[in-house]
């Protein structure tokens, strides 16, 4: 009779899947973080000459699709919302909750991740993006090529995928809480 069987027969949990048992629980409460902001593996990086554009300026935007993205992270939880308009008309707003250990910078790189999967497929005859966020953490990390964080460079790539599909995707930075309506709507949402 085998170890593992007499183990089970005494009602003890053979050594082999303690260990993975207790492996998998300090890898979800002391690891080295959500499955959202690990480092991504190198095969799965984008290409270094990859740039994401950013436009600076409070002006009225002209880009004939926009997207307003927020993350919070409060005692109720964790959350990401979107507002997308088309010609200044709101045509989509999506919320979705993460998992208490998200940060607010993940919730907000979730909303732009969720925002730009959902773009892709929107049809206009101008395929031009202007993503609205008020992270500048999120900003400074997409234009920092070294930075291979997972949702990171989930959001390259889903650029990458548009602009091979005629897209054009910028991102400006908006002040939080200004009364930009579709920030405010975004913010909304992510609560």
């Amino acid at each position: 009779m085998s170890n593992e069987a007499l183990c089970v027969i005494n009602g003890i949990t053979p050594i082999h899947i303690k260990i993975d048992e207790i492996g998998r629980l300090y890898e979800i409460t002391q690891g080295i973080g959500t499955q959202y902001d690990r480092d991504m593996e190198l095969g799965n990086w984008t290409h270094p000459a990859t740039h994401i554009k950013t436009i600076d300026g409070e002006e009225e935007s002209l880009h004939p699709i926009q997207a307003y993205t927020d993350g919070s992270k409060s005692d109720l939880g964790v959350g990401a919302g979107v507002v997308i308009l088309l010609d200044n008309n709101i045509i989509k707003t999506m919320q979705y909750r993460l998992n208490y250990r998200c940060s607010n910078n993940q919730a907000e790189q979730m909303a732009i991740l969720k925002a730009l999967e959902y773009i892709q497929n929107v049809e206009s005859d101008e395929k031009i993006l202007l993503v609205h966020t008020d992270s500048k953490i999120t900003l400074q990390l997409l234009q920092k090529k070294k930075k291979h964080i997972k949702l990171i460079d989930q959001i390259r790539t889903k650029i990458q995928e548009m602009e091979q599909r005629e897209w054009r995707v910028e991102f400006r930075w908006i002040k939080a809480h200004a009364g930009h309506r579709g920030n405010e709507m975004a913010d909304q949402q992510a609560k």
